[in-house]
């Protein structure tokens, strides 16, 4: 268990804010950037990472989505579009989910 910087997980000002207000609970990235029990925090408050998960893009869900704080799967889709030049969304490729919560 190590404690890690909050960057390397939530990339951007607005998810660590979401991350705050309990709206982002999860991410998923293209590798693995925990462990399970490694610990960042952001302001005064301390997350846990509860959960980390090999998956491919085709498992995730309007639920994921959610939990990414976005509105549902293909709003997730369009912003990964966005954000990663020359994306193009493949269910079968590999995505590692960590889940994380306030401790």
């Amino acid at each position: 268990m190590a404690d890690i910087d909050p960057g390397t997980l939530l990339p951007n000002d607005r998810m660590k804010r979401q991350a705050l207000e309990g709206e982002v609970t999860q991410i998923h990235r293209g590798q693995q950037y925990a462990d399970e029990g490694d610990t960042f925090t952001i302001e005064d408050t301390t997350f846990e990472v509860r959960e980390v998960t090999d998956r491919t893009l085709g498992d995730l869900t309007d639920e994921d989505a959610r939990a990414e704080g976005m509105a549902d799967l293909e709003g997730y889709r369009r912003l990964l579009e966005r954000a990663h030049e020359n994306f193009e969304w493949d269910d079968d490729s590999e995505v590692v989910l960590h889940r994380f919560e306030p401790q």
